[in-house]
């Protein structure tokens, strides 16, 4: 009995070992696409109307769903803060303070991840 269960276990081990040898690694898919992205600033008073101009197809119908490559949405981050997530091409910022300011621009995939393309821009309010 001792030696059928010295055969089982060294079956189970010789079938796990060689289990683990042939297992692959699974990295997430990578673009090959990589979208333009240019970015202006039109500052009227305490607000600023960011324009992008991109060939990525900005989904929001796909907005937090599966990566679609050519698809995406924009992440835009004033001042080094929080990001705002836009499905627009167009966004106003307004109640801005008097002074310089900055926009960092970037574009993502539905699923968030981003496609390594941005712009950052500076402005003044008056």
């Amino acid at each position: 009995m001792r030696i059928c269960k010295s055969i089982c276990l060294a079956a189970a081990m010789a079938i796990f070992i060689s289990g683990c040898g042939s297992a692959k690694t699974s990295t997430a898919p990578t673009n090959t696409y990589t979208p333009t992205l240019e970015v202006s600033a039109a500052v009227n008073g305490d607000a600023v109307t960011l324009q992008m101009t991109t060939d990525l197809k900005i989904s929001k119908e796909h907005y937090d769903h599966q990566r679609v490559e050519g698809e995406g949405h924009i992440h835009i981050s004033l001042d080094k803060g929080e990001k705002i997530v836009v499905t627009d091409k167009q966004k106003v910022l307004d109640h801005l303070s008097k002074g310089p300011h900055e926009v960092k621009v970037s574009l993502h995939n539905n699923d968030h991840t981003p496609y390594d393309v941005s712009k950052t821009i500076t402005f003044d309010v008056k």
